[in-house]
């Protein structure tokens, strides 16, 4: 996928459209689209790849702070425009949904791997190299440090499963 088919996609998490008129509107008043169209330009080639640089400098570092390195899927969604704070070895796949104080971290070297269609709620941190399933959800104020499986609702301190396929 291009840069631009990832800007649509993460248009469309925002708005529910795609089209010019809903970016110009989304880009002015949404933080997490402001970080996620500087980091899909600053990671495409040629003309984009400038002006990515430029808007990459001129986001706000202090509320999201995700490295050009990431490798995040399509669709990302930032609630609240942040802060957010994750660790440049995280994986985070499709259609992904952060809330607000959301930190992915690891002192060992190897951060999470986060599944598609994954809903991450605010005041959670996920801890070292655990895995997280396609269509999870995390609960408020979890602590993550262990895998939490495909279509699972967790939460808590430390995060245990609560139930299979009801968000």
């Amino acid at each position: 996928m291009g840069a631009i088919e990832l800007i649509k996609s993460d248009l469309f998490r925002y708005a529910g459209t795609a089209s010019s008129k809903e970016f110009f509107k989304t880009y002015a008043k949404e933080a997490g689209f402001r970080f996620s169209v500087a980091f899909r330009l600053v990671n495409a080639g040629g003309a984009l790849k400038l002006l990515g640089a430029i808007l990459w400098k001129l986001r706000n570092h202090q509320q999201i702070q995700i490295l050009r390195k990431t490798k995040i899927g399509y669709g990302l969604y930032i609630s609240h425009g942040g802060p957010v704070v994750v660790n440049p070895s995280t994986v985070i796949g499709n259609n992904c949904n952060f809330s607000q104080f959301v930190t992915i971290g690891s002192n060992e070297g190897k951060a999470a791997v986060i599944g598609d269609n994954v809903y991450i709620g605010p005041n959670t941190c996920i801890v070292e190299d655990v895995c997280i399933g396609d269509n999870a959800t995390i609960g408020a104020g979890s602590v993550v440090t262990k895998d939490i499986p495909s279509n699972a609702t967790a939460a808590g301190n430390y995060a245990k499963v609560l139930n299979f396929n009801n968000p």
